[in-house]
C-alpha cells in the first residue's frame, strides 16, 4: 500500500544544526555522495520494493538540470520534492536554493528517508505519501506551494491514487506554480504513458515537454506542467 505514517522532521529547513534518528547532524550538505554506494543503496530498495521505487538506477545530473531548468529559484519562496530517492535532483535544488526559499521532501521509502537527512542536513524531509500532501503541508506550516519537482513512479501507481495526488497539487500550488516530472523515452508508447498525458492535460493550463536527455539511463525527458493563473 502506498500511503505511510509521516514522521515530521524540524520544520525550519535552514538550521545550523539539526537533530535525526538520535544523533547530531553536521552543517555541510553532502554534495558528492560515492556514486557506486548510492546506486547499491538504489538497487537494494528497487529489488525490496519494485512498485514504490520504480527504477533501478538514480537519475542522472542531466535529467535534473532538465527537471530544475523552467523553475525560478530567485522568487520561489517554497519548493516540494515528491520521491527524492538517493538525492539525485535534491543535490541540484540545494545548490540553487536561496536562503528565502524552503523545502520540503516527501519520501515513502525510510531508508532513502535517512539517507537524505544525513546528506542534507539544511534541507527538510517528511516519510510518507505525496497522497497526504495537504497534511504534510499544514503541518510544516506551509500555505501555499511555488513548484513541484517529483520523481514518482507513475506507471507503477493505481489511476485513483494519481488522481488523488494531482488534486492535492492543485490545491498546494500558486496560481501559474510550475510541477514538474518525467518520463522514460521507451515508455511514451505505453498505457500507462497515455494515461499519465492525459491527467497532465486535464490538471494543468500548460504541458510541454523537454528536449530527450540522452545522458540518463534510460533516456528520459521532463513534463513542464503549469498551472491555471
Amino acid at each position: 500500500m502506498y500511503r505511510a505514517p509521516a514522521a515530521v522532521r524540524p520544520r525550519r529547513a535552514f538550521c545550523g544544526r539539526t537533530p535525526y534518528a538520535g544523533r547530531m547532524i553536521g552543517d555541510r550538505d553532502d554534495q558528492a555522495v560515492h556514486p557506486t554506494r548510492t546506486a547499491a543503496l538504489f538497487l537494494r530498495q528497487f529489488v525490496q520494493s519494485p512498485r514504490t521505487v520504480g527504477a533501478v538506477m538514480p537519475s542522472s545530473a542531466a535529467l535534473a538540470r532538465a527537471m530544475l531548468a523552467p523553475i525560478d529559484f530567485a522568487s520561489a519562496r517554497t519548493i516540494v520534492e515528491f520521491g527524492p530517492g538517493t538525492g539525485a535532483f535534491t543535490r541540484e535544488i540545494s545548490a540553487r536554493l536561496t536562503p528565502e526559499c524552503r523545502y520540503l521532501g516527501i519520501e515513502l521509502n525510510p531508508e532513502f528517508v535517512r539517507k537524505l537527512a544525513g546528506g542534507f542536513p539544511r534541507l527538510s524531509f517528511v516519510h510518507g505519501s505525496a497522497a497526504d500532501l495537504a497534511q504534510m503541508l499544514a503541518a510544516q506550516d506551509i500555505d501555499s506551494v511555488d513548484a513541484i519537482v517529483c520523481g514518482l513512479p507513475w506507471a507503477t501507481l493505481p489511476i485513483s491514487l494519481q488522481e488523488t495526488v494531482f488534486a492535492g497539487i492543485d490545491r498546494a500550488l500558486v496560481p501559474g506554480g510550475v510541477f514538474v516530472t518525467f518520463g522514460y523515452l521507451q515508455s511514451l508508447i505505453l498505457p500507462a504513458a497515455w494515461a499519465l498525458r492525459r491527467l497532465l492535460r486535464r490538471s494543468f493550463a500548460e504541458v510541454g515537454r523537454s528536449p530527450v536527455v540522452w545522458g540518463n539511463v534510460p533516456p528520459a525527458f521532463a513534463y513542464i506542467c503549469r498551472k491555471r493563473m
